[in-house]
């Protein structure tokens, strides 16, 4: 994998109104529960992403959509990272870590001091893990209302 994408990504606030938007959020929810029991799936909705405290962007090269990623503040100086998911054809391009880069940008942007994140413990979450960790990502146990979990893993790092 590559440091930095090899396209040009703009990474821009997102309504959560386009179908590609759409349905990178429903193949998002899909691999979730394809990996997942229903019971451990914590990954949010279009509804649950258009709360307030949820800032959605989305990442484009050209008119195609290239991931996702979202900003939940949880009050405290503290945000959760929610609903990170790189687009089948633009893995292993970088373009999860220029949107946690956006995200944790943003988050110290805000004055948030801490960041926070669930992910799943199962094989297929390697990858999501391996970049947490890159970027000081450290397990922690649940918080914000998770409960210990076997499908779960947790993890913070300050800003």
């Amino acid at each position: 994998m590559t440091d930095r994408p090899t396209t040009d990504l703009v990474i821009r606030p997102d309504d959560l109104s386009g179908q590609p938007t759409r349905e990178l959020i429903a193949r998002h929810l899909k691999g979730m529960y394809e990996t997942s029991p229903p019971e451990s799936v914590h990954a949010f909705d279009i509804d649950k992403l258009k709360d307030p405290r949820v800032t959605f962007w989305s990442a484009w090269s050209g008119s195609d959509i290239a991931g996702c990623g979202a900003l939940k503040e949880m009050g405290g100086a503290k945000g959760e990272i929610k609903s990170m998911r790189v687009a089948d054809n633009f893995l292993g391009k970088g373009v999860g870590r220029a949107i946690l880069q956006h995200i944790m940008t943003e988050a110290e942007r805000r004055g948030m001091k801490s960041l926070w994140l669930e992910t799943g413990s199962s094989p297929a979450f390697k990858p999501a893990l391996s970049l947490y960790a890159s970027h000081g990502f450290k397990r922690c146990g649940p918080f914000e209302g998770y409960t210990d979990d076997p499908f779960s893993i947790f993890m913070t790092r300050n800003i």
